[in-house]
């Protein structure tokens, strides 16, 4: 009698283990499927088109990986482009952010690490694994991560560091293969943002302890208003109720907590609210502000950063999880794109890439991290 049972017993715990770990679908929802590319671990992800061959490929530390005709052959082939330097358990590779840097027409990228402390551009010599050389372009201390912003609002991107607890600069490629640094405050906290805070058309910075108001000319003067902790990178700078006053979503890269805080206005004198999105996760390092479910609106793309201090984090062995969070004016609702263990779920490295990767009109997710690179197809809802 025992012995017939065991069978039904063990299919009913695995029955019950493969419902706790795949990812349920209510109506309406976006529905992705999974695509591994890599066990790499490289935390850093970008999109150019390596091969000119009019479909986006995947620039991943040492390595592109070229688009395909079909999910059998998509991003299959790869070809070594570098050598970054490890150090214990991180590649210094905090970014991969594509930028014409020598004006040859091709995309070459921008990265930089919290070991090395110094931003470095990588030449893009072509599809063939040919070595990318590596150029320095300042030291600058600790990189936490690299954003890329137009923060003279020119049509060109500048590249901006987050280096906590160093000076504040970011870097203008005023002709090819040249920056010139710009000195912004003389330090900074974990956590870094963009955008027009006081509606004056211009962009201002956003630290973890207060903005820097965008006086102009190069200028910038700090508003301590708020300390935000531990904050992602980015912090994202997005009017959510529509009131013409630019509110603030902060993930804590390394701790528990997603909120947004709103901003409000009382003659010359600005507060900002704290709401929560989501406290049951931590380590919410990088986030993405991007319409994932074809509605014309924006949503949240975010999931936890997979051993971001190596074990040493709150929620460190929490189950991993990518996601994205839809808004309707007031609140947040949150959907699971992938959940579980490391290997079930997905975790987040520094950089999430989103782009149409088929030409479905879709935006695909490409998430790297130290759990490895993957693509999740966006198949719509």
């Amino acid at each position: 009698m025992t012995r017939n049972l065991l069978p039904l017993l063990l299919l009913f715990l695995l029955a019950a283990s493969t419902t706790r770990l795949s990812t349920a679908h209510a109506p309406g929802e976006v529905k992705f499927s999974r695509h591994f590319v890599a066990a790499e671990s490289f935390e850093s992800v970008g999109i150019i088109d390596v091969n000119k061959d009019g479909k986006p490929d995947l620039v991943s530390g040492d390595f592109w990986y070229a688009n395909g005709d079909d999910r059998k052959t998509s991003f299959r082939k790869r070809k070594l482009i570098g050598d970054q330097k490890r150090f214990d358990q991180y590649y210094d590779d905090f970014s991969t952010i594509p930028l014409d840097v020598d004006a040859d027409g091709d995309l070459d990228v921008v990265t930089g690490g919290w070991f090395g402390e110094h931003l470095r551009w990588l030449e893009n010599t072509g599809p063939d694994g040919k070595p990318w050389p590596a150029h320095e372009i300042a030291q600058v201390g600790n990189v936490e991560a690299t954003r890329a912003y137009d923060v003279d609002g020119d049509g060109k991107v500048e590249i901006v560091p987050n280096n906590p607890n160093k000076p504040f600069k970011y870097f203008t490629l005023d002709k090819p293969n040249t920056f010139r640094q710009v000195s912004v405050a003389p330090t900074q906290g974990h956590g870094l943002g963009f955008g027009d805070i006081n509606g004056d058309g211009k962009g201002d910075f956003v630290m973890t302890k207060g903005w820097l108001e965008n006086k102009g000319n190069e200028t910038f003067e700090l508003r301590p208003e708020f300390d935000l902790g531990t904050a992602s990178v980015p912090v994202l700078v997005t009017d959510l109720n529509n009131d013409k006053l630019p509110d603030l979503i902060v993930g804590q890269g390394h701790s528990y907590g997603l909120h947004w805080y709103e901003q409000k206005r009382n003659g010359q004198t600005r507060t900002w609210t704290k709401h929560v999105i989501d406290e049951k996760g931590s380590q919410y390092h990088t986030l993405e502000w991007a319409d994932i479910d074809g509605d014309k609106r924006p949503d949240l793309v975010t999931g936890k950063r997979f051993r971001a201090h190596n074990d040493n984090d709150p929620g460190c062995y929490d189950d991993l999880g990518l996601y994205y969070f839809t808004w309707d004016g007031k609140a947040f609702t949150k959907h699971t794109i992938a959940y579980g263990p490391a290997g079930v779920g997905k975790g987040t490295g520094l950089f999430l890439a989103l782009h149409d990767l088929r030409g479905t009109g879709r935006l695909d997710i490409v998430a790297a991290g130290k759990d490895g690179l993957t693509v999740f197809f966006n198949e719509g809802r």
